[in-house]
Parts: C-alpha cells; sequence; structure tokens
C-alpha cells in the first residue's frame, strides 16, 4: 500500500515538470553576429566619411569584421560598447593613426569627400591636417600655451606673418572656450594648466589648422564632471563647424552630445541609429542588453 502523502507526490510531480524544462543558457553577449551586417541607419545622405567593407587585423587577431558605415557632415557620432569591441581601432583607422603598428592591417575602401584615404600616393601629414585627434589624456607639448596652438599652424605654412599667427592662435583659443583664461597667460608653460584646461588647449591645436573632422578617443575620461560638462558643451558648439567622431564610455555622454550613435560588439557594428532612438527604443538585443547593463 502506497502512503506516501499526495501533496508530496504533487510537489515532486512539479520538480520533475521544471527539470524538463530547458533552462537557456546563452547570454546576450554570446550573440552569433553575422559580419557586415548592422541594424538601423549605418548610411547617410551626405557622408564626409564613407566606410565600405572595412576589417582591421593585429596579425592573425581580427579586431575590426566587415564594417561599413557613413559618417555625415557636421555630426556629431558616438562609438559606444564592451571595453576591447574595437571602437577605437575603428576611430583610429579615420586617419591612418594605425599606421604606427606594424602588425596592423587595415582592409576595405575608406573615403573621405570620395577620396581615398588609404591610396598609396595619399599624403598622410595633409591627411591628419584635415583629420584632427584628440586623445584620452592631455598631451600638451612642454612649450608655453601659445607654441602649442601656434606649432600646427607653423609646420604647415598656414601664416606667413606674427600677426596672421596671432590671430589663428587667439581664434582657436576662443573657438576651444580657452581664450579668457588664457590670453593673460599666452607665454606660461602649458603644463601647468588644470587637466580640463589642458585638454581645451589640446582642441584648440587639433582646429589650428583648420580641420574639417574632429576625432576624440574618450577626451573626457580623465577629467572632473565640471570640466568633462565644458568639454561636452564645446563638442556642441563645434558640430556647426566640423564633423566630430567620439569614442566614449559613458552613454550618458553619448546621450547629450551625440546626432547619432553606433554601437559596437566584439569587432561588430551591431547598431546605428538616432542617439534617442538607441537609448530609448533599441533595434537590437545586443545594444539594448548594454544600454540596461545587462553585460559591458
Amino acid at each position: 500500500m502506497n502512503t506516501m502523502n499526495p501533496s508530496i507526490t504533487a510537489e515532486a510531480d512539479r520538480q520533475d515538470q521544471r527539470a524538463a524544462i530547458p533552462v537557456p543558457q546563452d547570454k546576450p553577449e554570446d550573440t552569433v553576429l553575422e559580419e557586415g551586417k548592422t541594424v538601423g541607419t549605418p548610411f547617410a545622405d551626405d557622408p564626409k566619411f564613407k566606410l565600405r567593407n572595412v576589417s582591421v587585423s593585429y596579425g592573425a587577431a581580427r579586431a575590426i569584421k566587415n564594417i561599413s558605415l557613413d559618417i555625415a557632415r557636421n555630426e556629431v557620432i558616438a562609438f559606444i560598447g564592451p571595453s576591447g569591441c574595437g571602437k577605437s581601432t575603428f576611430l583610429r583607422c579615420l586617419n591612418r593613426m594605425n599606421d604606427s603598428i606594424d602588425i596592423c592591417r587595415v582592409e576595405g575602401q575608406l573615403m573621405l569627400d570620395e577620396e581615398d584615404i588609404y591610396h598609396s600616393k595619399r599624403d598622410v601629414v595633409e591627411l591628419r591636417a584635415r583629420v584632427g585627434m584628440v586623445f584620452q589624456k592631455p598631451n600638451p607639448f612642454p612649450k608655453s600655451i601659445y607654441d602649442n596652438v601656434a606649432y600646427g599652424p607653423r609646420i604647415h605654412g598656414l601664416a606667413n606673418r606674427k600677426t596672421d599667427l596671432d590671430d589663428i592662435v587667439e581664434n582657436s583659443l576662443r573657438k576651444a572656450g580657452l581664450w579668457d583664461e588664457a590670453k593673460d597667460r599666452l607665454d606660461s608653460i602649458a603644463t601647468g594648466m588644470s587637466g580640463g584646461q589642458q585638454q581645451r588647449l589640446c582642441i584648440a591645436r587639433a582646429i589650428a589648422v583648420s580641420p574639417e573632422v574632429i576625432l576624440m578617443d574618450e577626451p573626457c575620461s580623465a577629467l572632473d564632471p565640471i570640466a568633462t560638462a565644458r568639454i561636452e558643451e564645446l563638442i556642441s558648439n563645434m558640430a556647426e563647424s566640423y564633423t566630430i567622431v567620439i569614442v566614449t564610455h559613458s552613454m550618458q555622454q553619448a546621450a547629450r552630445v551625440a546626432h547619432r550613435t553606433a554601437y559596437f560588439h566584439l569587432g561588430h557594428l551591431v547598431e546605428v541609429n538616432e542617439t534617442n532612438k538607441v537609448f530609448t527604443a533599441p533595434e537590437h538585443e545586443l545594444t539594448e542588453s548594454y544600454i540596461t547593463g545587462r553585460f559591458g
């Protein structure tokens, strides 16, 4: 005779049923991605950069996997994604900063105003004057504030007279929001400035050679919130005159300054969309998982 309590039997049956249901093991970050497939709006009507089927390898390791993207004229576009996803590597392709790495190989078509920036006869110095770079950590030269800004115009021959150079320095510092703080100490060594001032000086140095594009690789990561706010305000104002590409780990920063946002994952460009859409109604599950903090 079976004397087992019916309630215990029923609970055991329920446990058996639950055990039979497969538990999903896949994590969002393990999603298999198709090379070259990007959801959203990766292309633009008036591209400054037209990038097609771009791949980047360091030796046998592929860091960028068949990415196609337009960067529109006078837009601010933010690259976001987990550490090691390839966003800084892709950024450095845009002014050939990866050329200094012997084992780095860039493939695909990278066009700036319909001109191939990787053509064998391309003048890289001229390219980097058109496509300036602001790095993660402020890196002013150990020279005066004036000489930091005047350095580029001097080597590119953009000013024949001292008065012309003075005008370039003043205008660049004004555009970088630094003139009022620096005008009375232009002969002072730049490394004596605060971190936020040094970063704005580096922006002034970049724009002194009249670039068309400014690349920024986490320009605020070493700055305090007040200095970060000044840089973000500057980025918004500069968008009227320049195309700006910014790599950032701060999704709040991308939301504040970018017109479009591009999400990178393990060398893939997963999604590009209007920034508001990326953060409120992303099209791809990986984008949603990242911005909601499920990984990254």
